[in-house]
């Protein structure tokens, strides 16, 4: 229980347990949980053809020694009064930064494809880049390999039904279902669209501080680390 205080000690601000439940019941807040909604029908990736499955390049290793060396890729969902709203995200493991991202009402490899553009857009990562994703059909694409080619990605897969393989990413979706698109049904994919957009750009990649980046958020991790100052781990 103490180590909740961890992150506030990092910062500055040492608080126990019995004085953040104080300051929560003070202002009415309310912590989240993982339990989320209801996994939809068509959120089941199915898998591709273990003969067009790329290679595990990553094998379990998440780790970097600068930015846009491995990114790991994984898609979930929110629930709206509209239907679901699918989510694909893109994080680059060295900063656990979110680096492309793309929402639709349809989980299909359009939708990787365009997380991967958008990655691929805003840090024009080196050919050596590995982009590592399960084995869903989506990433499996025709579509998204040739995007992969064109801009000298490389692609890896973990091993089928193994969800260590991609720890990394399952790491990350936790915290975005527990803390925006598992919180509650949104009355539109449009509203859902929008707080998922601000969760991420706004509060995630900036704001949000891990233990495993020395308690800094992806953006101020990335400002105080210079490429090539040795290999940083992420806890999976």
């Amino acid at each position: 229980m103490a180590g909740r205080g961890d992150a506030l000690g990092a910062q500055g601000d040492p608080a126990g347990l019995l004085r953040v439940a104080r300051i929560m019941r003070d202002n009415g807040w309310a912590g989240t949980t993982r339990g989320g909604a209801r996994r939809p029908r068509s959120a089941a990736k199915p898998a591709a053809p273990q003969a067009s499955a790329a290679p595990n390049l990553v094998r379990r290793d998440f780790s970097a020694d600068g930015p846009d060396e491995a990114w790991f890729a994984d898609i979930t969902y929110a629930r709206t009064h509209q239907g679901w709203l699918y989510l694909a995200a893109v994080m680059g493991i060295w900063s656990r930064r979110i680096v492309g991202r793309s929402m639709s009402a349809r989980m299909t490899a359009e939708l990787a494809d365009d997380a991967l553009k958008v990655a691929m857009a805003r840090r024009r990562p080196p050919e050596s880049c590995a982009h590592h994703s399960d084995h869903g059909s989506q990433y499996a694409s025709l579509q998204l390999g040739g995007a992969m080619r064109g801009a000298g990605t490389v692609p890896s897969t973990g091993s089928t039904s193994s969800p260590w393989d991609n720890a990394a990413m399952e790491s990350l979706m936790g915290p975005i279902e527990a803390e925006c698109v598992h919180a509650r049904a949104f009355e539109t994919r449009g509203r859902a669209a929008l707080e998922i957009f601000d969760y991420i750009e706004c509060f995630y990649n900036r704001k949000r501080i891990h233990s495993a980046l020395g308690y800094l958020s992806p953006e101020g991790f990335e400002r105080a680390n210079r490429p090539g100052e040795g290999r940083r781990p992420m806890a999976a």
